[in-house]
This record gives structure tokens, C-alpha cells and sequence, in this order.
């Protein structure tokens, strides 16, 4: 008898819908495609340097509740336009979550949050939540971990992250390298800015990678490179979004013969992980501006309905509604007034 030799680890496999079929079910609109066409150029213009408005990506650090993501969009459409003439927002709908060690990988993996797996309904979901937000007149932003993931929601995608732990992976590089919508590569979770830089180089280039195509079958994927990658500052070993890093990354990008734009993220290490200092560093990037600054570009905001966060247990029903389970967020309260004070200053100090 041979020996197993052949998935020792796998327990089981399942087939999954194919991207077409997801798509046909839930089909993108050509009203919609539109939308989501005209955003893009929005967020091109705006990492281009000819549209001189403020990006600003808002919103929860993960969704696992979709009724209250709705809610949240709701009242993000409410506010853009009461700031846009200043900063043009888009929502951070992020399905996909990196674990350091284990935990939920967010609601495409495990929507029903009971290490289930249920991934075709975590697709469908997702899919079904982006052409809602989008219809509601949100651009949508998100973080593609997996690689497979874009072929079933990308086209939904206005701007999307590669994330600090995976900066430095070349499949994520080589997904980049091929998608539609502009992306940001994230420095290290160390601080380190060079690898991130290294993505961006390698993601603007062409690649030729495994992947699968419409019909869900294996493929080789061709890719002709993204010119529309960047940096995200998210901070390291300590916060890079003062003016000395803020320089030094511009140097960085100019000796690498990159386009000197950055966007920052407010959370994660800029606040050393406390989320109520995210005002704080909105506030002194906005300075920052308004003091002549014009390589910053996009801010990043981990944003609720209600403050903090909550752990995920078994007993769902006694979840907190419009409470993060994964990074603590700002409540609504603080989030729209920073996105209106932040509008007026650079009204007041941009003229």
C-alpha cells in the first residue's frame, strides 16, 4: 500500500461559486459601474496631485455586522458632501482581517463568527453589502488579503490596502500589480519604509502569477503593473506622521523615482494603540497642510457608530450594536466632527 503522501493536513475540501456566477446573481448595474468608474478617477486625480482635495478613508476597523454597516454608510453619505469641497471620503469596508497568531478572519472567511467557514455566503455578503454602500453614493475602500478575493468584489473596489504584514509578500505585490483600482502599500509593522517602497516599485511593473479567472478555473494571469500605488504611513516601533518623517519619506520616495504622495493612517501604531488619539494625529497632519505640506494626500480613520471595541463571543445576541470586534474605533459623534473641523480649516487656510 503507498503511503498517504497527498493532503496529510487537509480534513476536507468544498468547491466554491465562480466569480461569473457570484457576479451574475449580483450583478454590477451600468448605472453602477459608472459610479464606481468615476470614483476611481476621483482617487487618481487626487494621488496624481490634480485634484487638491484631501482623501480620507472612514470607517469601521472590520465589518462583521452588516445591517450596521448600512447604518454607518448612511450617515457617512450624509456627511461627504458637507465636506467635499475639501476632502472627498470614501468608506473603509474591510472583509478580510491578518492575524498576528489566530483569531476571526473577518466576515468573508467566517460570517456567521462561529469558526464555521462558511466562505461562498461570506462572499455573497460582501458582494451584496459593496453594491449597497456604493449605491448609497460611498465609495468603497477595503484591504484584499486573499488573492482570490478580487475576482469575486474588486469590481466594486474604488481604492483598496496592502496591509503591513503583507507589504512584503510578492503575491500581494503581484495581485497589486494587476488590479483596476489605485492601491496603498503599508511601511512594515517594524516602521520599515524601504520594503514598502520595494512593493510599490515591484507592483508598478508587470508580472506574470498563478491565479484563476472568471469561471473560477486555474490560470496564468498577465499583468500589464499599477501605476496608481503609494505609501500608507501607519507607524512602527513609534509614530512616522510628524513633519521629520513626513520629509524623510518624501526624500525616500523622490530617491526611489517615486511620485512624492503619501496618505497616512491615523490608527494603529501613529496613536502608540490608543484609538482616541486618532483626532490628534488628524489634526496635526492637517497642520501640517495647512503649513505648506502638499505631499500628503490621504488620511485614515478606524471609525463606528459607537466607541472602542468588544470581544467576540459565543453569545452574539449579547454583542454591542455598532461596536467593533476587532480594533477599537471612534465613535460617530467624534468622527464627523473631525472630518468637519478638518474641512473648515483647510477652507480657512487654503484660499
Amino acid at each position: 500500500m503507498k503511503p498517504r503522501i497527498h493532503d496529510v493536513h487537509v480534513a476536507a475540501t468544498q468547491r466554491l461559486i465562480a466569480p461569473r456566477a457570484l457576479k451574475e446573481e449580483l450583478p454590477l448595474t451600468d448605472e453602477l459601474a459608472q459610479w464606481v468608474a468615476d470614483s476611481r478617477e476621483i482617487v487618481r486625480r487626487i494621488i496624481n496631485g490634480e485634484d487638491a482635495r484631501l482623501m480620507a478613508i472612514v470607517g469601521p476597523c472590520s465589518i462583521h455586522d452588516p445591517d450596521a454597516a448600512v447604518d454607518y454608510a448612511r450617515r457617512l453619505a450624509n456627511l461627504a458632501p458637507r465636506v467635499a469641497d475639501r476632502i472627498h471620503v470614501l468608506m473603509r469596508v474591510y472583509f478580510e482581517k491578518p492575524r498576528t497568531t489566530t483569531g476571526w478572519k473577518g466576515l468573508i472567511n467566517d460570517p456567521h463568527m462561529d469558526d464555521s467557514c462558511d466562505m461562498e455566503l461570506g462572499l455573497r455578503i460582501a458582494r451584496r453589502l459593496l453594491i449597497e454602500i456604493n449605491s448609497i453614493g460611498l465609495a468603497a475602500a477595503t484591504e484584499l488579503l486573499d488573492p482570490i478575493t478580487p475576482q469575486y468584489i474588486a469590481d466594486l473596489i474604488s481604492w483598496t490596502a496592502v496591509g503591513a504584514r503583507t507589504t512584503e509578500s510578492q503575491t500581494h505585490r503581484e495581485m497589486a500589480s494587476g488590479l483596476s483600482m489605485p492601491v496603498g502599500f503599508k511601511n512594515r509593522t517594524d516602521g520599515d519604509l524601504r520594503i514598502a517602497l520595494n512593493a510599490i516599485e515591484s507592483a508598478r511593473g508587470t508580472h506574470s502569477f498563478i491565479g484563476i479567472d472568471q469561471d473560477g478555473q486555474t490560470a496564468i494571469i498577465r499583468t500589464t503593473g499599477n501605476p496608481l500605488t503609494h505609501v500608507v504611513l501607519r507607524g512602527g516601533d513609534k509614530p512616522n506622521y510628524d513633519a521629520e518623517s513626513i520629509r524623510e519619506c518624501e526624500q525616500m520616495l523622490a530617491a526611489a523615482g517615486l511620485p512624492a504622495r503619501v496618505m497616512v493612517d491615523c490608527s494603529h501604531a501613529q496613536t502608540n494603540k490608543d484609538y482616541t488619539r486618532q483626532p490628534a494625529v488628524l489634526r496635526a497632519l492637517i497642520d501640517q497642510i495647512a503649513a505648506g505640506n502638499r505631499s500628503i494626500m490621504g488620511v485614515m480613520l478606524e471609525s463606528n457608530i459607537e466607541a472602542g471595541n468588544q470581544k467576540l463571543t459565543r453569545d452574539h445576541a449579547a454583542l454591542k450594536y455598532g461596536v467593533s470586534i476587532t480594533d477599537p474605533c471612534i465613535d460617530w459623534p467624534t468622527t464627523e466632527r473631525c472630518l468637519l473641523e478638518s474641512a473648515e480649516l483647510l477652507t480657512r487656510t487654503m484660499k
